[in-house]
């Protein structure tokens, strides 16, 4: 028997304020009021507000690609390698004068490949994920140094320019819309396909996936693509917003998209987790590095910060993995 639409209600509410979601949005409020109060009230301003969106754009993609493999149990340390080649061969391709949809497409193929290769080097000869990506990022680093003696390209393709700079009604980057579009399509998938129910599957207990008709080989090669794809197009994006691909420009963020997507509820054991706990957890992440700088941290300490948030982060996912082991 069904229950009626007001119990169903009421235990939706109370399933909500058990979740980490909900805590995660107390401490967001909090956030928000220590800053405004330390500040003087320069936290709130649109200005800084619209700073908190633009510097979501570049994670929310390494988040969303985080999401899908922790997911499913892998792990990916190359992205924010990837995501800084990007900016930077696409950047040396409109240097050169290829139009824009072309020196997108080449750089999204590059990084594409970076994918496969982590794929190969996981599925087909059985290394570790995160010892294969680690070196994969090695690699690419060191690509992207032999191309630039460590020295930034500008952008100045009109279109690209545009992309990084134009704000909505003078107010919202276009990029934030077009990101937020990306991280509702991905949720989607997430939740409501066959996709999104296998990856679940996959991530819960490879090997009854297998025995239950799935391919979690061919599933993990197209996550490792598409993760490499979004921190590519991350990347470019950070590139259009600076006018310039830097060799620095995102790899100081390596584990950014994996905080993110942990303090939302995403177990490194795989199988648990979703994009509305990932984009609440993105949003904290950014509120926070934005506060830091608001009232002024030294940058250092904001480093040593951001390496507490992630010690948090994985002890929530310690304690969340060891709590669902409990109740199996």
């Amino acid at each position: 028997m069904e229950k009626p639409d007001g119990l169903q209600r009421t235990g939706s509410l109370r399933r909500f304020l058990n979740s980490k979601a909900f805590m995660l949005l107390i401490l967001i409020a909090a956030e928000v009021v220590f800053y405004s109060i330390i500040s003087g009230g320069d936290y709130l301003t649109m200005f800084n507000l619209r700073n908190i969106l633009s510097s979501m754009v570049v994670t929310a993609y390494l988040t969303t690609g985080a999401v899908f493999l922790m997911i499913s149990g892998n792990i990916d340390l190359s992205t924010a390698q990837v995501s800084t080649i990007a900016g930077v061969v696409m950047a040396k391709m409109l240097l050169a004068g290829l139009p824009w949809p072309l020196a997108v497409l080449l750089t999204l193929a590059g990084c594409g490949v970076v994918g496969l290769l982590n794929s190969v080097l996981i599925n087909e000869l059985k290394f570790m994920p995160f010892v294969a990506t680690m070196a994969v990022s090695y690699v690419v680093q060191g690509v992207m140094l032999l191309m630039t003696h460590g020295a930034s390209v500008d952008v100045d393709d009109a279109f690209i320019v545009w992309l990084g700079a134009y704000k909505l009604f003078g107010q919202i980057p276009v990029n934030v819309v077009f990101t937020f579009a990306v991280f509702a399509v991905y949720g989607v998938v997430l939740a409501k396909t066959q996709f999104g129910k296998n990856l679940y599957m996959i991530g819960g207990n490879s090997k009854a996936a297998l025995l239950g008709g799935l391919n979690p080989k061919r599933m993990w090669y197209i996550l490792f693509i598409n993760n490499a794809l979004l921190g590519g197009v991350a990347g470019m994006l950070q590139a259009a917003r600076l006018r310039a691909g830097t060799t620095n420009g995102i790899a100081n963020g390596m584990f950014s998209g994996m905080t993110g997507a942990i303090l939302g509820g995403v177990s490194f054991g795989g199988g648990s987790g979703g994009m509305g706990g990932a984009f609440i957890g993105l949003v904290m992440i950014n509120a926070f590095n934005s506060g830091l700088t608001v009232v002024g941290v030294n940058p250092y300490w904001q480093t040593v910060a951001s390496g507490a948030l992630l010690l948090v982060a994985l002890t929530f996912d310690y304690f969340n993995t060891k709590r669902l082991t409990a109740r199996k």
